[in-house]
């Protein structure tokens, strides 16, 4: 299966979906005939000037249907328990309040929706150096309502993030040498921009290995906090893991948390993509 197979593998592609913050890079374009509509930062004028320079196809870069900024996505919209499916790559690691997203996103999918995502493995891309997100931040920021990153956030970030053999994501098999990639003043000053201004920055607030994420996304269930459980999981390739949720997931099934907690503590303690075949 390729990224794309993974990504779709639950998606009902005669329903109507939403694609989120999809850049250059749609993994369900409307040229392709999907039902789709398209949220994003930024109108796709304003989207093709941001990457004109980035050495990408300005030509898949989509018509933006919602230029979201900062409603919920049922207020943006105009739409509630409405679409089949929502597509979100490399998106929920930004959001300062991993909860709140995911009711954003209940909010307008339909009882037997999905959502899929593509999430960063913090081994194989920039985080590497940085500690695994737990829980308590993730329900904290849903309780004190977070709506831009936190200074401790920005300083984690920028003091942190590395390249690897130059280059910001990569895979199991690349060597060469970590670098950082910030200054100490560029952490300092963000930290306190954070602290004085109170603006957006986008950094990545949370952190995962595979394990992580779907013990979390356990745990919030249980716990009440969100409605979703795991539908299905395709463990990291290259720099990236995939997996969807949905109302009527299954969750982590036949598998206990101490299992999952051993999971985790064996992907950290790992330098290398462990075996695993793809599931569905």
């Amino acid at each position: 299966m390729d990224r794309n197979d993974k990504v779709l593998f639950h998606i009902n592609q005669d329903g109507h979906g939403v694609e989120i913050g999809p850049s250059h890079q749609p993994v369900a374009p409307k040229k392709q005939g999907f039902n789709v509509h398209v949220i994003d930062h930024m109108s796709r004028e304003q989207l093709m000037v941001k990457y004109r320079d980035h050495n990408v196809n300005l030509d898949n870069i989509e018509t933006v249907d919602f230029v979201w900024q900062g409603e919920t996505y049922a207020e943006l919209t105009g739409k509630q328990k409405f679409y089949d499916w929502i597509i979100a790559s490399h998106l929920i690691e930004h959001t300062p309040d991993l909860i709140g997203f995911l009711h954003n996103c209940d909010a307008i999918l339909k009882d037997d929706g999905v959502i899929s995502l593509v999430i960063p493995d913090k081994r194989y891309c920039f985080d590497h150096h940085r500690p695994e997100t737990g829980i308590a931040k993730i329900i904290d920021s849903y309780f004190q309502k977070h709506t831009v990153h936190s200074p401790g956030t920005a300083a984690e970030y920028y003091l942190n993030v590395v390249s690897k053999n130059g280059m910001i994501a990569w895979d199991a098999d690349t060597t060469g040498e970590y670098r950082f990639v910030h200054s100490l003043e560029n952490a300092c000053q963000e930290m306190h921009r954070a602290a004085v201004q109170q603006t957006y920055t986008d950094v990545h607030a949370w952190c995962f290995v595979p394990s992580s994420f779907r013990l979390i996304i356990h745990d919030l269930f249980c716990l009440g906090l969100i409605p979703f459980q795991e539908v299905c999981f395709f463990p990291t390739r290259g720099c990236e893991f995939y997996i969807t949720l949905g109302r009527k997931g299954n969750g982590i099934e036949g598998m206990a948390r101490m299992e999952m907690l051993e999971m985790i503590a064996s992907e950290i303690c790992s330098r290398q993509v462990r075996p695993d075949s793809d599931k569905g």
